[in-house]
């Protein structure tokens, strides 16, 4: 089997224009894939210098040293209900550093006339502001002081040149992550005193844009690295398996658009001037119906999505729930909305990738508020009707963490104090006293659910035919 390195494979020199901060699994089968595509179609020519945003990884950079940066992105999934794969060698990494270790060389990329943008996933914990970080630190500990430093610097070596600004691109999973990123680098700008003209440089020369990523990435395959490894022909320790699946929307000035222009090679990249409508759609259609599901399959002995959506009733269920429930409370043409809505629920049949339903599960009490709340909420106060579907997976919930339910071998992994009261308080003779319990505990919730009427009795009743029908027959029931 050859080795993955320039003795082995052509790798043509490109200008450095971008530094990435991250080098994790994420970025390399999403973003850095897409700007080898639009490299490789000519519409870009970007090279990517990954920089490790925290201490450490010594062994990651010696992997990507000895393979000169480049790796294969294996993607497998469902288009148009029929199997696709594909298999793409990435040459679009130049180096990767570490600027713990390498601070000279970092300060020197973060300097170079070259520049033009920066795009990071510093994981949800990367932006956040910690007041008295060192911006003369080599580097600073936090990311957005990182970057405070970065662009001071960058302002100074051009003397406020307002054609050295940089674009930024923030894709960690919380909302308005370029915004919030922004409002850090400001607020440490203005804690450590730094001159009103950086600050002008700031907000006039470089560009903050939200994004919302989507694309499953498991990650290295592990299980069957040897066969992949035999397929591809190549030695290749850093290859990163994901869905074929993907959509990366971006919200903000237009200029993103010329500089990145990554829909002009065919990729689902979407350009905006704000992103929350499109983020809320996505999570009410996705994330509402992964949280809806899990509480039922669990209940039902499914492992993964894929059980899940081999489950009949299930697959009845959700996609129900969407058509009926979900979508005629979202503003937008029915039409474009139902093949939206087609395109996302088609990744649950992806036989290709185990997606745990326990895993999805973490936190179901939080996310079950912010993703399926709302449709509860709109076909009350905008349909006057009860989301009878959607509050059903409520139900499912309660009953899944009571530790009451049918499911094996499954453990809730969310807030300890909330579970304890869910189980603690649990009343199997009075079953609406304890829902209604739970529902107007104000520790638990930041939304009113008694702006729903009769939305506890609904619950309540669901409840009781979980409990004595069994989740199969109660779900039979509601669809």
């Amino acid at each position: 089997m050859k080795p993955l390195n320039k003795t082995t494979v052509e790798k043509k020199d490109l200008p450095v224009r971008i530094l990435q901060f991250g080098e994790g699994n994420f970025l390399r089968a999403f973003v850095d894939w897409m700007i080898d595509k639009a490299n490789g179609s000519g519409v870009m020519n970007h090279g990517i210098i990954a920089v490790q945003p925290i201490s450490g990884g010594e062994n990651m950079v010696r992997i990507f040293k000895d393979q000169d940066c480049m790796y294969h992105v294996y993607l497998e999934g469902i288009k148009d209900k029929e199997p696709v794969k594909e298999i793409a060698l990435i040459k679009s990494v130049v180096d990767i550093m570490n600027p713990y270790s390498q601070y000279a060389e970092y300060e020197k990329l973060l300097l170079s006339e070259d520049l033009e943008m920066i795009i990071s996933n510093t994981t949800e914990a990367g932006i956040r502001y910690e007041e008295g970080d060192d911006l003369t630190a080599k580097p600073p500990k936090s990311f957005p002081a990182k970057m405070t430093a970065l662009l001071h610097k960058r302002y100074k070596k051009f003397n406020g040149d307002k054609n050295k600004g940089l674009l930024v691109i923030c894709c960690e999973l919380i909302e308005d992550n370029g915004s919030t990123l922004h409002e850090y680098i400001l607020k440490h700008a203005g804690y450590n005193d730094l001159e009103e003209g950086f600050i002008d440089w700031v907000n006039t020369a470089c560009h903050f844009y939200d994004t919302l990523v989507d694309r499953i990435v498991p990650g290295f395959p592990r299980e069957n690295i040897n066969e992949i490894k035999a397929e591809i022909g190549f030695d290749d320790n850093l290859v990163v398996k994901g869905e074929y699946f993907h959509v990366w929307a971006i919200g903000g000035d237009s200029i993103i658009k010329e500089k990145f222009p990554l829909d002009k090679a065919g990729l689902n990249v979407l350009f905006m001037d704000d992103i929350k409508a499109f983020r809320a759609k996505k999570v009410r259609i996705l994330n509402g119906s992964h949280t809806a599901m899990v509480p039922v399959a669990l209940q039902l002995g499914c492992e993964t999505v894929m059980d899940a959506f081999n489950t009949p009733e299930i697959e009845k269920y959700i996609n129900r729930m969407v058509a009926e429930e979900v979508l005629p409370c979202i503003d937008e043409d029915p039409e474009e909305l139902k093949a939206f809505a087609a395109r996302i629920l088609e990744r649950f049949y992806n036989p290709y990738l185990k997606h745990y339903l326990k895993d999805i599960s973490l936190n179901s009490i939080s996310k079950w508020e912010t993703r399926d709340y709302p449709t509860v909420y709109d076909n009350c106060k905008k349909l006057n009707r009860d989301a009878k579907l959607t509050i059903f997976s409520f139900a499912a919930l309660l009953v899944l963490y009571s530790g009451r339910s049918a499911a094996k071998n499954f453990t809730p992994n969310d807030t300890p104090g909330f579970l304890e009261f869910i189980q603690n308080t649990f009343d199997g003779n009075n079953i609406k006293s304890w829902v209604a319990g739970i529902v107007n505990n104000k520790a638990i919730w930041k939304e009113n659910f008694a702006d729903v009427p009769r939305f506890i009795d609904e619950v309540s009743g669901d409840v009781k035919q979980i409990l004595e029908k069994g989740m199969l027959e109660a779900l039979r029931d509601i669809i």
